[in-house]
């Protein structure tokens, strides 16, 4: 009987240290996930950016509703689809992390690169003439648009739930499941709640516009209403340019001596935290460009060596 209490008091002392054990380690994850969310600011930045487009056109009364749905969607694409990838990644094939990461950031330099390069390029005629406009129900375009939306926000989550990952793959499982859980319910509610606002700014601000609001919201309204178009192309090319910088940097962490060049530009310009930011962003940024374009021209070959069947009649 003694026995039996004495084993029985030795479990209770197991529980008390395993639940102090889960206490601190759920004090760190506050922590965790701040330092997690910096990491993948880049690619939150470029999917607030990239997400309004897929709205402009539609009906504006659907416009919350279809943000809501693209927002949910990327929600359980994050939390059972692809958190549980990275962690089953992370514990039978490591060494598969660092080459996905690649390969988005290699997709994310093609992307931004295709962006920029149609600022400054505008198509053919005879391209523009050979086009087929089809015409579809608002019903199709808004489904296509959801659709067009999640294919873009897959790619974008998957990366930044790798780099989660890849930030505390060294904690232990029970912190790596709550923090992974915690940066895909954060960012997509910080995405998606600041794409909401910004798609319905125009709105607020002729509510505001009124004559029954007082002179200064009148004002106000009036300066949302026309900031918001300006505001919308500022964020467009932030979202290519973070697009690039993000890429080239996620390539450049994954090859040591790329990888000694960036820490070795961070510690050169370590006395100006602000200088050393830029640098690094314009530096990678550069490279994104040079990634994406080698990308293209790569494609462009492969295109020309295997055409589709309406190539080669055309």
């Amino acid at each position: 009987m003694t026995n039996m209490a004495s084993g029985f008091f030795a479990l209770l002392d197991d529980i008390s240290a395993l639940v102090k054990a889960s206490a601190a380690s759920l004090d760190d994850v506050p922590a965790q996930v701040a330092k997690t969310t910096g990491k993948v600011s880049g690619i939150v930045i470029d999917d607030t950016a990239v997400t309004p487009k897929y709205v402009v056109g539609l009906d504006p009364s659907r416009e919350l509703s279809i943000i809501f749905s693209i927002a949910k969607k990327s929600l359980i694409n994050k939390l059972f689809i692809l958190s549980p990838a990275a962690l089953l990644l992370g514990y039978f094939a490591p060494w598969a992390i660092t080459p996905i990461l690649m390969a988005g950031g290699a997709y994310l330099c093609f992307e931004g690169y295709e962006k920029l390069h149609s600022l400054f390029t505008k198509p053919h005629k005879a391209q523009v003439e050979t086009k087929q406009l089809k015409v579809i129900t608002p019903e199709e375009l808004e489904k296509e648009r959801v659709t067009g939306a999640v294919r873009t926000d897959i790619i974008l989550s998957a990366e930044i739930m790798a780099i989660a990952y890849n930030e505390v793959k060294d904690q232990a499982i029970f912190n790596q499941v709550v923090v992974m859980l915690a940066v895909a319910v954060f960012i997509t509610v910080a995405v998606y709640g600041f794409v909401g606002l910004i798609v319905k700014a125009d709105d607020i601000g002729t509510h505001l516009a009124q004559d029954r609001f007082h002179p200064v919201a009148q004002k106000f309204g009036r300066a949302i209403v026309k900031f918001m178009p300006r505001f919308l192309n500022i964020l467009g090319v932030v979202g290519t340019v973070a697009m690039l910088w993000v890429g080239a940097e996620i390539i450049a962490h994954g090859i040591p001596f790329t990888s000694h060049l960036l820490h070795d530009l961070e510690n050169a310009l370590a006395g100006m935290p602000a200088v050393a930011w830029a640098a690094k962003a314009l530096v990678s940024a550069i490279a994104g460009i040079v990634i994406g374009f080698t990308i293209e021209k790569i494609l462009m070959g492969v295109k020309m060596l295997f055409p589709k069947k309406e190539d080669v009649i055309a």
